[in-house]
C-alpha cells in the first residue's frame, strides 16, 4: 500500500504554520507592556523633540510664529501635549538606563525584571509630579 501524496513544498509548509505561536505560550507580564511603550514613548519624544526645534527656530527667526506657538503651548490642550511629553521623557529615560543593565548582562530574571519595571513606573510618576508641581509653582497655581 502506499501512503496519500502530501504537499511538502516551501510554500505550503508555511501555510500551515501557526502566525505567532509565542503569543499563545507566554502569559503577560509588565515587561511586555514596558518594552512596547519603550518604543511607543521614542516615537513621541522624537515628534516632541521636532516641535521644540520648531519652537526655538520660531524664536531666533520668526517672532510672530514664536508668539503663536506659544500661545498654544499655553493652552490646555498644549500644555496637555507638554505633559504627555514630560511623562514620555521620563519613562524613555528610566526604561534606558533599565536597558544599560541588560545591556551589561544584569537584570534578567524574572523577579528583578518585574522590580525595575516598578521602578520605572514609580520614577516616571515622581519625576513628572515634580516637575509639574514646579511649573505650577512658577506659574503661580501653588
Amino acid at each position: 500500500m502506499t501512503e496519500p501524496a502530501t504537499n511538502t513544498s516551501p510554500a505550503s509548509l508555511a501555510r500551515h504554520r501557526p502566525l505567532s505561536p509565542h503569543l499563545g505560550i507566554y502569559r503577560w507580564q509588565i515587561s511586555n507592556t514596558l518594552s512596547i511603550l519603550h518604543r511607543l514613548t521614542g516615537v513621541a519624544l522624537t515628534i516632541g523633540s521636532l516641535l521644540l526645534a520648531a519652537w526655538l527656530w520660531c524664536a531666533a527667526y520668526a517672532p510672530e510664529t514664536h508668539g503663536m506657538i506659544r500661545e498654544f503651548f499655553g493652552s490646555p490642550f498644549g500644555l496637555f501635549m507638554l505633559f504627555g511629553w514630560s511623562v514620555a521623557f521620563y519613562y524613555h529615560l528610566a526604561a534606558g538606563i533599565r536597558h544599560l543593565f541588560w545591556d551589561a548582562g544584569m537584570g534578567f530574571n524574572v523577579p528583578v525584571m518585574t522590580r525595575t519595571g516598578q521602578l520605572v513606573i514609580a520614577f516616571t510618576v515622581l519625576a513628572t509630579a515634580g516637575t509639574w508641581a514646579f511649573v505650577a509653582m512658577k506659574m503661580g497655581l501653588l
